[in-house]
């Protein structure tokens, strides 16, 4: 089953994006790096709940 999760900025720690996974396939946190509009450049953006 498809859940949503959160991405948060590794830098500012805003919450900037949200996205869908299975956990059943994947139970590991993602991080991705993506771009942060408060910091103004690509940042590093890890799985919270």
């Amino acid at each position: 089953m498809r859940e949503i999760i959160t991405l948060q900025c590794g830098e500012c720690k805003n919450r900037n994006y949200t996205t869908m996974k299975n956990r059943k396939k994947h139970p590991e946190r993602l991080e991705t790096s993506k771009y942060c509009n408060t910091c103004k450049k690509h940042t590093p953006h890890k799985e919270v709940k």
